[in-house]
């Protein structure tokens, strides 16, 4: 027995190397951890179960039958973060450059079926080059089983993608139908072809950076949901994440001990909106004196910063946050915010997360740049998701709710379950000087009586009694009790059952 438990330890000793000693220390040069040091720091220590050690490749062209590495280049397993189950693959850049074979996606297929069997989020951290050469089709095929069980957990189990390194070619797709993807700076880039293949194609001389490093798909594309500065601020951010997530679909919410006391008055809101309508004001502070002790995990923060989304808590449970952002583009809504935040609100929504939304919106964003971008399409996107989600949906408007934009942010109108006002709302069709200059225009010729028409419309209109005369505003708050009221209403809410038709699927305006 002994002489057997001694081939067991060489034989992992052997698997743990990797690609060797070597490759490894070619990692830590570039400020990269390996595959297995970084599922230490994602997971509880000591809680790390790995699964197909010793798996490898059955390849035998191009001389790979020569070529056995235990892991194939990928690892795999179940743990826990902060008690919780998850499941996880780590793809190994020191073997094989990470590459994914027919043995490699049998390895990940397997922990995708398990998570998504036993119900329980899965994280994948990509260091990879793509499919490995020497398999072709196989490895395609590969690809292809991993997709589809990337559509058949969406919705059902959180799917986070942490990308390491290169993740180029096929490797882009899966992280691409997850539900969150986070960046390291400088280390890691995502594109479909690569620098050389683009030079080749187009005659464009770009480098990996530029192509897709993070600070191009944290702002430009939207495709990645943060960047973090190493590997270890980038793992700890998704055992933040975890905790405000439900294990899948039907499990309850997370709800941790809450020091924050649900009626606190904060007396500085009611000074928050400046006394000029068109000054702008910073709405985090209002969505940070709302939440439980200011822990804010805000989403795409360097995307579309017109729109603010983000999952806070509320009562030690977990909210999802919409918050129009005056301090860019007055808040206005345009195609990159509709996209950012319909796509927030239906994650939400599959994970019955209630959604509680800040609107201070002044209307669409106009122009042929945005017409031409499809800005009717991306502005519906936002309307369809509000209106097809059954969570509980809370609403404060703070100042301005103009035209369409006041119907889409979560109005009463499409299922808002409790809308508030502050004193400072305007809810109307437009401004009121786009409004006199419309209603009466023969008089734009005299100044004084057209000053005169702009004060009446806003004496008529300019605040939020009309709609809550008309029950479109359920009430109008002070801005200090803010907290309380959208604490109590959401307690209120917690039992809210409400189903949509049946349907197949629903068919959103992509």
């Amino acid at each position: 027995m002994k002489e057997v438990l001694a081939e067991l330890e060489a034989r992992r000793e052997i698997a743990y190397l990797g690609g060797g000693q070597r490759r490894i220390d070619s990692q830590h040069a570039k400020g990269k951890l390996t595959a297995r040091e970084r599922i230490e720091l994602l997971l509880d220590e000591g809680s790390f179960e790995e699964f197909d050690m010793f798996k490898s490749h059955r390849c035998t062209d191009f001389g790979m039958d020569e070529n056995h590495i235990p892991g194939d280049g990928v690892v795999t397993g179940w743990g826990t973060v902060n008690g919780r189950t998850v499941y996880v693959f780590s793809k190994d850049f020191t073997v094989f450059g990470g590459s994914l074979s027919e043995t490699h996606a049998q390895k990940i297929i397997k922990i995708q079926d398990m998570a998504l069997q036993n119900r329980a989020p899965i994280i994948g951290l990509f260091d990879a080059g793509g499919a490995r050469i020497q398999e072709g089709v196989a490895a395609l095929g590969g690809y292809g089983e991993v997709f589809q069980r990337n559509v058949l957990a969406s919705g059902v189990i959180p799917q986070i993608s942490v990308i390491m390194g290169p993740c180029a070619g096929g490797d882009v797709y899966s992280p691409a139908m997850t539900d969150f993807i986070f960046m390291v700076r400088d280390t890691s880039y995502m594109f479909v072809t690569g620098p050389d293949v683009v030079k080749t194609v187009t005659n464009e001389t770009v480098t990996a950076e530029e192509l897709g490093g993070a600070s191009i798909h944290t702002t430009k594309s939207s495709i990645a949901d943060k960047a973090f500065d190493n590997d270890v601020l980038a793992l700890q951010e998704v055992r933040r994440l975890i905790d405000f997530l439900p294990m899948n679909n039907q499990a309850d919410l997370p709800e941790i001990a809450n020091y924050d006391d649900p009626t606190r008055i904060d007396n500085s809101l009611d000074s928050l909106i400046p006394d000029n309508p068109n000054k702008p004001y910073d709405i985090k502070e209002l969505i940070l004196k709302t939440v439980d002790e200011a822990d804010f995990f805000e989403i795409q923060p360097n995307f579309a910063g017109n729109i603010v989304i983000g999952l806070g808590r509320i009562e030690g449970r977990t909210v999802g946050v919409v918050a129009n952002q005056p301090m860019v583009l007055a808040g206005v809504l345009d195609s990159d915010a509709s996209r950012k935040a319909a796509r927030f609100v239906r994650f939400c929504d599959c994970f019955g997360i209630p959604l509680v939304t800040f609107v201070d919106v002044p209307g669409f964003l106009p122009g042929t740049a945005q017409e031409y971008g499809g800005l009717i399409k991306h502005g519906a996107k936002l309307l369809f998701a509000y209106a097809e989600a059954t969570v509980p949906k809370v609403t404060v408007i703070t100042r301005k709710a103009y035209g369409g934009a006041y119907d889409v942010m979560s109005s009463k109108h499409i299922r808002g379950d409790i809308n508030y006002a502050w004193p400072s709302a305007e809810i109307a069709v437009m401004g009121a000087k786009g409004a006199v200059e419309i209603l009466y225009r023969s008089e734009l010729a005299d100044k004084d009586k057209i000053a005169q028409r702009t004060k009446d419309y806003e004496d008529r209109f300019a605040n939020p009694f009309v709609a809550a005369e008309r029950g479109y505003i359920d009430e109008v708050i002070r801005p200090h009790s803010t907290r309380r009221r959208v604490s109590r209403a959401l307690n209120m809410l917690r039992s809210k059952t409400q189903i949509n038709p049946w349907k197949k699927h629903d068919n959103i305006p992509l």
